[in-house]
């Protein structure tokens, strides 16, 4: 199979501008393949070592080791602008003084394709971006949405076989950044080629992508879908950095089959064992989503709620155990689950399900 982009071991160290003699490494021994046709989300913290990879790709930063392809070809030696991408950035980099129709057209001008063809394509490019008409404004007559669609459609112009996207949503503010969202991906599947996209926002990972790689220090914790980063994160960090988890300690009883036995809390739990690298008295991180604890007033572990905070599609409690641990735990404000008239001081008992804890060897 020919990956649309393939690092193998690369790390990518810089010289300490500090003056210690010591390197600081980047990116280090990173691994990942990239299909034709996906969104492919680069997630972390600033300076996890997310942009540092997408500059590599585009030929802005060379690798200090490793190898890394493009449609199956070696691109280490290739200029940027002979590599068969594009990139968006934050900040458009529109040129204030043209025109968006010349905008868009610029990577044709340079190539001096026919004007007939070039205007074709511009048109095609605008509409595809939904900003028909508009090619005789200029930039700064354009709202930072449509700024936005006019670099998308600057890149797409030049038919890359990869897009890569730095971050390009951070500058909006929050109900257009989430119409971009929809609008991106719209997009992508629209024009079909791999979009390689940079961000530190979780929900916008979640949101628009087929898989997500979270990355922190320079290395790649876990590559996934959506779905399974959510709900299966591979350690704590990525537990912690995607959605809002409890963590307890716990240690390790024994396994039976498929299943972990824990103790916490006083008492055992079983979970699936997701790894076979578990061994009796080891010990373990229990991570629990606070939507998947339910509020009962019978049962279970039992606590006082000490904080509620209303935040429209649920409530956010806080409760603490009477082991002195505590949850922070979800429920929606309709359905069967809406909370009803509990109110901060109220002894609760809390309750899940075995499949919903994950237990985690860090």
């Amino acid at each position: 199979m020919t990956w649309a982009v393939e690092l193998k071991n690369v790390t990518k160290s810089y010289t300490d501008r500090l003056g210690g003699a010591r390197p600081v490494t980047a990116v280090r021994a990173l691994s990942l393949a990239i299909r034709a046709g996906e969104f492919f989300t680069l997630l972390g913290p600033s300076g996890c070592g997310k942009t540092t990879t997408l500059r590599m790709i585009a030929g802005f930063e060379t690798l200090t080791a490793g190898e890394l392809l493009i449609q199956g070809q070696p691109m280490q030696t290739v200029p940027p602008n002979k590599r068969p991408v594009n990139t968006v950035f934050q900040n458009y980099a529109l040129f204030p003084h043209l025109t968006i129709a010349q905008n868009v057209a610029f990577g044709l001008t340079v190539k001096r394709v026919p004007p007939a063809e070039c205007n074709r394509r511009v048109a095609e490019a605008l509409e595809l971006v939904r900003l028909p008409g508009l090619g005789n404004r200029r930039p700064d007559q354009l709202s930072g949405g449509q700024q936005q669609r006019v670099a998308l459609a600057r890149a797409l112009i030049n038919r890359p076989a990869v897009l890569l996207l730095d971050e390009p949503l951070g500058a909006l503010d929050l109900k257009l950044r989430k119409e971009m969202q929809s609008e991106l991906k719209q997009l992508q599947m629209q024009v079909g080629i791999t979009f390689i996209y940079v961000t530190h926002d979780q929900e916008e990972a979640l949101t628009m992508s087929d898989r997500i790689a979270v990355m922190n220090h320079g290395a790649l914790l876990q590559v996934a879908d959506p779905k399974t980063m959510y709900e299966q994160p591979a350690t704590r960090f990525v537990a912690d950095f995607i959605g809002e988890t409890n963590f307890l300690p716990a240690s390790v009883k024994r396994l039976e089959g498929n299943t972990v036995v824990v103790a916490a809390l006083g008492r055992e739990w079983r979970a699936e064992a997701q790894t076979a690298q578990f061994s009796p008295g080891q010990a373990v991180t229990l991570a629990l989503r606070p939507e998947k604890i339910s509020l009962t007033d019978m049962g279970g572990l039992t606590g006082v709620i000490r904080e509620m905070i209303y935040i429209g599609t649920d409530t956010r409690y806080v409760v603490q155990l009477s082991s002195g641990e505590t949850l922070v735990v979800r429920v929606p404000n309709a359905g069967s689950a809406a909370p009803g008239l509990r109110r901060v001081g109220d002894a609760v008992s809390l309750a899940w399900q075995p499949q919903d804890i994950r237990v985690l060897a860090d």
